[in-house]
């Protein structure tokens, strides 16, 4: 099996390990009869190591039965989700902007698995600067190898996926 292959382009070097990730909502623009009915809202995701930030956002875009996209960012290494010292990956085009924390650590072009994380891991994903979608993202498992089927894939979901924009009436 090679080493590396070409996706969109670029080299990235083959990593067959599979993230098993919750992604759950802790804060977001839902009404207070949404959150009784549901109140917890997690999806599991599975992504390979060699598989993007990026790709990771789209499956999780998905999962949550978002229609219109928006900015986001993922956060790691810090003291849990939204801590503003923690390092953050962001679209390219956002890389050499200061919003007040400093540069960018990288972009969402890096992989899972050049991110050094391990089981029981937590970061923080951040999606719709406007709204505030915050969610945390727990490291559940590393397999070493996946199975058949596409990735990244949704294999878990845990309460109804909020409307992007909270009907207030």
């Amino acid at each position: 099996m090679p080493n590396d292959t070409t996706r969109k382009g670029r080299w990235v070097k083959i990593d067959p390990r599979v993230f098993v990730l919750d992604v759950c909502i802790f804060q977001g623009p839902m009404t207070q009869a949404f959150m009784e009915k549901n109140p917890s809202i997690c999806r599991t995701i599975e992504i390979r190591g060699d598989q993007t930030l990026e790709e990771l956002h789209i499956a999780i875009f998905k999962a949550f039965n978002r229609k219109e996209e928006h900015m986001y960012e993922f956060q790691l290494n810090g003291e849990g989700p939204m801590d503003p010292k923690a390092d953050r990956y962001v679209l390219p085009t956002e890389h050499d902007i200061d919003c007040g924390g400093g540069k960018p650590a990288g972009t969402v072009l890096q992989t899972v698995g050049s991110l050094d994380l391990k089981k029981d891991d937590i970061f923080g994903y951040w999606f719709d600067f406007g709204d505030d979608w915050f969610h945390q993202i727990n490291v559940q498992e590393i397999k070493p190898k996946p199975g058949r089927g596409k990735y990244p894939r949704i294999t878990d979901r845990i309460g109804a996926s909020p409307p992007q924009y909270a009907d207030w009436d």
